[in-house]
């Protein structure tokens, strides 16, 4: 969640990735507050459809706990499908997924895509649309 100004900061990101954004996305530098929507709005946009979103105890840069509550927060529009959103208000333990429709983890160590992290998209996976 931008507008919590925690971690990588909404200026550090445009100088650091400006091709990842729109040009027009660096008037809200130093001034997240401004934000029209924040990441929880858009992660909210995928409904009914299956979201998973994971996340690194030492990637502070990311906001684990920003990411956890973009999930919860985004938990209202698919509850308007039916759906159950993550299903707790508090970030779990590290290594212990929770959520099913929209689902979360925050695995012990760095910012890296681990086997921990492809284990927990596979079953994930597995559980929504099946062994291929």
């Amino acid at each position: 969640l931008a507008r919590r100004w925690f971690g990588e900061t909404t200026k550090r990101i445009n100088a650091s990735f400006p091709h990842w954004f729109s040009g027009a996305f660096k008037r809200y530098d130093d001034n997240e507050a401004k934000l029209p929507l924040d990441q929880h709005a858009l992660l909210a946009l995928i409904a009914p459809r299956p979201l998973y979103i994971a996340s690194a105890t030492a990637d502070l840069w990311a906001d684990p706990t920003g990411e956890f509550l973009s999930a919860y927060h985004a938990g209202p529009v698919y509850a308007l499908y039916g759906k159950a959103g993550v299903g707790r208000a508090e970030p779990p333990a590290p290594d212990q997924p929770v959520g099913d429709v929209v689902a979360y983890h925050r695995r012990t160590g760095e910012h890296d895509i681990t086997a921990y992290d492809w284990d927990r998209y596979l079953d994930f996976a597995d559980r929504h649309f099946g062994r291929r």
